[in-house]
């Protein structure tokens, strides 16, 4: 046999190899295929995780849109759902509040967050505050917590100490073991009105803590002695602004406040509790930094909760308060800033859009109601409005006995069934917080006939 000519060589093959490589980079930059028809080349995957949760990429769903640099685009006018091209087998996840409605404010802020961290910093266990009672809270974290309070008007700061926890969840549990009896008296009751927060019964007696226990609903509550009552205002599921229900002497009060923040509820006075829980994740929408902070009025209080994250997790990420100090640090400037509207107008109007639509698709459909709210004047924006929750309280009708099932198998939507929240199979909690793509696929689907699925 004769030789097979070497016609190319090892320096060919490599300049062909980059030649190719970069034709097909052009093409996707320029989104043309040839010049004949375009394409959209997608590179966010979905992701499933052990909170079976899904998350789907942005893609070609235009109907909602809120931008940093104006008001936000939605309007009635916009939401066209025929010209949605949707598909219908895909499952969408409402089930969580995870906050990414806030994810394309951040990305045109650009750089203002942006933080670098020298890999020498941040490595002891203390915080240089000179605070003896909160040792890992963060100075920079706690001059931008009073702050953005004095700026938004939502909670009192003066002569309250600030504890920091990853999350407002761990500050819940540092309250409990803060407020609890310490003796021989057996764990206390904890109770909260329905529809209460549906996490609340699991993180009190995911321990079967000797100090506390989960007591149900408030409203129901007739046991003698001591108990602890959680307020959350306004309140999650419902949205509704809440005050304490069993009112008796010997009550203690938890509030939680993660959603008294202008871009859901008007700011009608100066919260001023004895224990009061924010969060970031809700404020800001920077969930996944996990750092939560209480005001908290009593001294002992303060250190019995300091106490219990020294136990559970020796303090609070370093790195975590940084950022989250630069995050408010930026909010707050941007409220002084007059020829630009503030991170609380940008969300208001985000939230405010997402209402117009959803309660516009209610009275379309007539196969679910969300709730009625009353208009309070915001001494923060200045306007009058209804509170615009987080989450909808949705109702399904016509018939329909579990609102869960009905919505995932015939919508493909998944959502929070009401048994969770200590209320009737018929409501569940949608979340108003995820990306505009899925809050259109949403909104599409039901607006159609709930008749033609039953």
């Amino acid at each position: 046999m004769g030789k097979v000519p070497r016609i190319l060589s090892w320096r060919n093959m490599l300049v062909l190899s980059l030649a190719v490589n970069f034709s097909l980079i052009l093409r996707i930059l320029k989104g043309t295929d040839g010049g004949n028809s375009s394409y959209v080349v997608s590179i966010w995957p979905v992701v499933s995780n052990s909170l079976d949760r899904t998350v789907y990429g942005d893609s070609k769903w235009p109907v909602v849109s809120t931008t940093a640099s104006g008001s936000s685009s939605l309007s009635s006018a916009s939401c066209n759902y025929n010209e949605t091209q949707e598909d219908d087998d895909r499952i969408i996840n409402l089930k969580l509040g995870d906050p990414m409605v806030y994810e394309r404010y951040w990305q045109e802020m650009g750089h203002m967050t942006t933080m670098v961290i020298a890999g020498w910093q941040s490595l002891s266990y203390f915080s240089d505050n000179n605070n003896e009672l909160c040792w890992f809270l963060e100075p920079e974290l706690a001059k931008e917590i009073v702050r953005v309070h004095k700026v938004v008007g939502n909670a009192v700061t003066q002569d309250r100490y600030i504890v920091v926890g990853t999350g407002s969840t761990q500050l819940y549990q540092a309250a409990l073991y803060a407020l609890s009896p310490h003796d021989d008296s057996g764990p206390i009751n904890v109770v909260s009105a329905a529809p209460y927060y549906c996490s609340y019964p699991l993180i009190t007696d995911c321990l079967k803590s000797g100090l506390y226990r989960w007591g149900g609903d408030a409203k129901t509550y007739k046991e003698e002695g001591p108990y602890i009552e959680l307020v959350t205002s306004p309140n999650n599921p419902d949205g509704i602004l809440r005050e304490s229900v069993v009112n008796r002497s010997e009550g203690i009060l938890i509030h939680d406040l993660a959603y008294y923040w202008p871009q859901y509820t008007p700011i009608t006075s100066i919260a001023d509790h004895d224990v009061m829980l924010f969060t970031a994740s809700k404020s800001t929408g920077h969930a996944g930094m996990r750092i939560g902070w209480a005001l908290v009025k009593d001294k002992e209080t303060a250190k019995k909760m300091t106490e219990y994250i020294e136990l559970n997790t020796i303090g609070v990420s370093k790195v975590s308060q940084l950022r989250v100090a630069k995050v408010l640090k930026a909010v707050s400037d941007s409220c002084g800033n007059e020829t630009a509207k503030s991170f609380f107008e940008h969300s208001y109007d985000a939230m405010f859009e997402r209402w117009k639509l959803l309660k516009q698709a209610s009275k379309t459909s007539k196969g679910f109601t969300v709730p009625d709210f009353a208009s309070q004047r915001c001494n923060f924006l200045g306007k009058v409005f209804e509170p615009q929750p987080a989450f909808a309280w949705l109702k399904c009708e016509e018939g329909i006995v579990d609102c869960e099932k009905f919505l995932r198998e015939k919508k493909n939507i998944l959502t929070k069934s009401g048994k969770y929240f200590g209320d009737d199979l018929s409501y569940v909690r949608v979340s108003m917080l995820d990306r505009d793509s899925i809050f259109n696929i949403f909104l599409h689907r039901i607006s159609s006939s709930f008749n033609s699925t039953l």
